[in-house]
């Protein structure tokens, strides 16, 4: 398969083009590593503003979406140990959370003194949601290019879920473990706006709504709450302007009782629904869901690309998938 010379992008990517030496468009359009390194700073110093403005305003500073893997793990530590915020951690159990994340968030949690809450929705409407993700089309065609359509499908109900609870307790942040490659950092604090939401809202909900009924509602806003335009707070993905390595990152974590899982695949730490769900999207779309995250933290340096290309190429966890099948009751 061909792909891109700099970064790790494939040619049945969408939209990919390349130049006579091989590089893509999405490299051709990186400003380079001085600009990024001056947008590193002047969002860095944006969140120190914010904070000073809202630290204080309420029971919690931030709440952090805290799956237990290494990113959302190391973005505690940030928050905690060189922020000083006080941090609500919030975590979705899907059902298919690896007991070795719970007993981090468990260890971490405890180390680095923040709340936490487990919320576990109902599995029978889970089991309905993933099942159809798995069999179907389910989102836009321009969603699938970041993500599958079973981790769409869960960080949708992760995201709603945990914006009612920040809503409710007027929580002026929410932190979220994004890797540099998965967040632009010119994206990294943005006041959420309650229109735009709610137009995402309504593209997750409806298709969610057809596999599972109309229970699956409770996960998402009411009408009304969409109305209170002060009540919602920022999104934060500090990763996006802090150094990161990744082999630095897990060392530090380490430090708080955090252990690497073994019944996960190379691109997760926590979640044993990824192997699975890289496997179906690679078969639909012939391309991995975590190239474009992947190509990004190779373009701006944060991961080589013989690493990069590494983790996209390497094989699943049959095991694991084996076991997500019977779960879910599925014979693809």
């Amino acid at each position: 398969m061909k792909r891109c010379t700099k970064c790790i992008l494939p040619e049945t990517f969408p939209g990919i083009k390349f130049d006579d030496q091989g590089v893509c468009n999405f490299c051709r359009q990186f400003k380079g590593a001085d600009r990024l390194n001056e947008d590193k700073a002047l969002y860095l110093q944006k969140f120190k503003d914010l904070i000073a403005q809202v630290k204080d305003t309420a029971d919690y500073d931030c709440t952090l979406s805290y799956s237990g893997g290494k990113d959302s793990t190391y973005t505690l530590y940030v928050l905690r140990e060189i922020f000083n915020l006080k941090v609500l951690t919030l975590t979705l159990d899907n059902g298919f959370i690896s007991d070795q994340a719970f007993v981090n968030i468990r260890a971490v949690s405890e180390r680095l003194g923040a709340d936490n809450i487990i919320f576990k929705p109902d599995f029978n409407l889970l089991k309905k949601l993933f099942r159809n993700a798995a069999e179907n089309e389910m989102y836009s065609a321009k969603t699938l290019e970041r993500a599958s359509t079973i981790c769409t499908t869960c960080i949708g109900l992760v995201k709603f879920s945990f914006l009612k609870i920040a809503l409710e307790k007027r929580i002026p942040m929410m932190a979220w473990g994004w890797s540099p490659g998965q967040a632009p950092i010119r994206s990294s604090i943005m006041k959420i706006n309650p229109m735009l939401f709610k137009q995402t809202q309504k593209a997750l909900l409806e298709p969610m709504r057809k596999a599972a009924g109309d229970e699956v509602e409770r996960y998402f806003l009411k009408e009304e709450q969409f109305k209170d335009k002060d009540a919602f707070p920022y999104n934060i993905s500090p990763l996006a302007f802090m150094d990161y390595n990744e082999n630095k990152l897990k060392d530090k974590i380490k430090e708080f009782g955090w252990k690497d899982p073994k019944d996960v695949d190379s691109n997760s730490t926590n979640c044993l629904l990824n192997s699975l769900a890289n496997k179906i999207h690679i078969e639909k779309y012939g391309f991995h869901p975590y190239a474009f995250e992947i190509a990004g933290m190779v373009r701006t340096g944060v991961m080589d690309r013989e690493e990069g290309i590494d983790k996209v190429s390497t094989s699943g966890n049959p095991g694991t998938e084996c076991l997500v099948k019977d779960k879910l009751g599925l014979v693809i």
